[in-house]
């Protein structure tokens, strides 16, 4: 048998004041139902922690050593109550999440910015990584959320649509290009590209969309991030694919975006989360505000 809060509350109570009467008007127990919790206490102790006499009630030298323990079991039982109130109302908490650079860069900031004012007490650590990567924090529990491409292998994922995002031509000011109207796929071929390496998901895309047709793309340099390839483009360098995500950032860095065509690659980004594994409540909230706030760039 294993102790209960019922019977250190009732221990307590009747150590404090000395009286069952006045013990059990504290505890709102019946004196039966009061004695019955501290015997069954005594016996799962294995001896007597209160002597009793028609006039008097004592705490055993036992009963004086145990006293202390249970105050201190029943204030961290409450604490504890306490903090998972805390965490479920969301006045105390952590909560980590794992998005694709392009898009923490874009429309991250707008969300964090709404949750924040909503729940101010909840820490965020956010992990800004690679497509890739945000599917494996996502499916090894390292991030309660991620948001990336939807991904080709996610039996054991869920996964919310956000918006379809699609690919555009950066290339530096005053590039010939510029001048094309409706610039398709088969225009890059002619000119310097700059790719993300191998095995990226947007490399993928980008391999899959220009193999499909036949088109060979002249790739002069690689690079592991989407800044690293827009400075490049900014200086001169070459030509690159980026998704609509990143526009606002690289017009910022002094490149020119314009949309492709034939075909048009568009892949749905969405909010990603573990199949069977429940979210905390500051997680939920996070996702209802992505869902909210979050519109297609």
């Amino acid at each position: 048998m294993d102790i209960t809060i019922k019977q250190l509350k009732a221990f307590i109570a009747v150590a404090q004041t000395r009286n069952f009467a006045e013990a059990g008007a504290l505890l709102h127990l019946s004196q039966p139902a009061l004695s019955i919790a501290v015997k069954n206490l005594e016996e799962v102790a294995g001896g007597q922690l209160l002597y009793r006499t028609t006039r008097t009630l004592s705490l055993t030298p036992e009963g004086e050593e145990f006293l202390p323990v249970a105050q201190r079991l029943l204030a961290d039982w409450d604490n504890a109550l306490a903090d998972l109130h805390n965490l479920f109302s969301m006045r105390r908490g952590k909560l980590a999440i794992a998005t694709m650079a392009s898009f923490s860069i874009s429309q991250l900031p707008k969300a964090l910015s709404h949750y924040r004012s909503q729940h101010p007490d909840i820490n965020i650590a956010v992990q800004d990584v690679v497509a890739e990567d945000v599917v494996d924090m996502v499916r090894k529990g390292r991030v309660e959320i991620g948001v990336t491409f939807y991904p080709d292998e996610s039996e054991d994922l869920n996964f919310e649509p956000l918006f379809e995002d699609r690919f555009f031509v950066v290339t530096p000011k005053h590039h010939p290009l510029l001048e094309i109207e409706n610039i398709t796929w088969k225009h890059l071929q002619n000119y310097p590209f700059i790719a993300l390496q191998r095995p990226s998901a947007m490399r993928q895309m980008v391999d899959k969309a220009t193999m499909s047709r036949g088109i060979q793309l002249n790739v002069e340099f690689e690079a592991n991030q989407l800044a690293s390839i827009s400075s490049m483009v900014a200086n001169g360098l070459g030509i690159s694919v980026m998704p609509s995500l990143t526009i606002q950032q690289m017009e910022s860095l002094g490149v020119e975006c314009r949309p492709l065509t034939r075909p048009t690659v568009t892949r749905r980004v969405g909010i990603l989360t573990r199949r069977r594994y429940p979210l905390s409540a500051a997680a939920n909230a996070m996702v209802e505000t992505l869902k909210n706030q979050i519109t297609a760039p």
